[in-house]
């Protein structure tokens, strides 16, 4: 089955730089799309970015033009580059494969989470 590993975060100062990274392995089978999602405390799982099954990059309003979301051509490994780190974006971040129809993300398809700490 297929397995999304996680690498990067960390505890930054506002206005700092994270990379995260996500090695995928195994198949993923049907038609699917790569994403970024996050949850903060108390909040509801949010997506934050999302390379579609046009290749188009979206991202959602608070981190346009300051996350840029990216993978290699094998859709092996995807990124998501934060910069101009707001307090706001302290989260747990998933990578995450879901359904391009759909949307939805099964047990198979999401990242082990990754902590990112922002401090104002």
């Amino acid at each position: 089955q297929v397995r999304l590993v996680q690498s990067g975060g960390g505890s930054v100062q506002a206005g700092g730089s994270l990379r995260l990274s996500c090695v995928v392995s195994g198949y993923i089978y049907g038609s699917y799309c790569m994403a970024w999602f996050r949850q903060a405390p108390g909040k509801e799982r949010e997506e934050v970015a999302r390379i579609d099954s046009a290749g188009r990059h979206q991202y959602t309003d608070s981190v346009k033009g300051r996350f840029t979301i990216s993978q290699d051509n094998a859709k092996k490994n995807l990124y998501l580059q934060m910069n101009s780190l707001k307090s706001e974006d302290t989260a747990m971040y998933y990578c995450a494969a879901p359904d391009c129809a759909s949307g939805h993300v099964d047990s198979n398809g999401w990242g082990q989470g990754t902590q990112v700490t922002v401090s104002s």
